[in-house]
C-alpha cells in the first residue's frame, strides 16, 4: 500500500536571511529548512517546533502555514507531503547539541541560498523561501488536530 511520508519545516527569516541546516545525507551534504518527519499523536505545529530545536538549537514559535507542498523524489521513490510553517525563533540553547547527521544551522540570504541550488535536499527549499518572500500565509486555524 503507497503511503507518502508527511513531514513539517520551519521557515524562519531573520534580517533578510533565512534559518537552514546543512546535513551529511545519503546523496551528500546537502541544505533544508529545519525539518522532519512527524511523531506519532504530535500535531503539525508540535512537530515543526520539535524538528527546529532538534536540528538548530533554536527554539521555533510557528505563527502561519505557509504551505502544503508535495513532492516525489526521484532517486529515493518516495512522496514527500511538507506541511510549511513561518515563525518566529524564540531563543537559542548553545550548549545543546544537533541531531545526528546535521553539520551546522546557518543564516543566508535569498541569494545565497540560490547559488547552494545543487545542494538543495529537494526543490521545495528554494519554493518555500519563494512563498514567503511573497507573502504567502495561512492562518494556523486552517488546521485542526483531534485529540481524544
Amino acid at each position: 500500500m503507497w503511503k507518502p511520508s508527511v513531514t513539517v519545516a520551519a521557515v524562519a527569516e531573520r534580517d533578510g536571511r533565512f534559518l537552514l541546516v546543512e546535513d551529511d545525507t545519503a546523496h551528500g551534504r546537502l541544505f533544508n529548512q529545519p525539518a522532519g518527519h512527524l511523531d506519532p499523536g504530535e500535531s503539525l505545529a508540535e512537530g515543526v517546533a520539535r524538528e527546529t530545536l532538534e536540528e538548530t538549537a533554536c527554539g521555533f514559535k510557528p505563527t502561519a502555514l505557509l504551505g502544503v507542498y508535495q513532492y516525489h523524489h526521484p532517486t529515493d521513490a518516495v512522496t514527500y507531503i511538507r506541511f510549511a510553517f513561518t515563525g518566529e525563533i524564540t531563543g537559542h540553547d548553545a550548549g545543546r547539541g544537533l541531531d545526528d547527521g546535521i553539520v551546522r544551522a546557518v543564516w543566508l540570504t535569498p541569494d545565497e541560498i540560490r547559488r547552494e541550488a545543487a545542494r538543495h535536499r529537494s526543490p521545495l527549499v528554494m519554493r518555500c523561501i519563494d512563498d514567503y518572500l511573497a507573502g504567502r500565509r495561512f492562518p494556523l486555524d486552517v488546521l485542526y488536530h483531534h485529540t481524544p
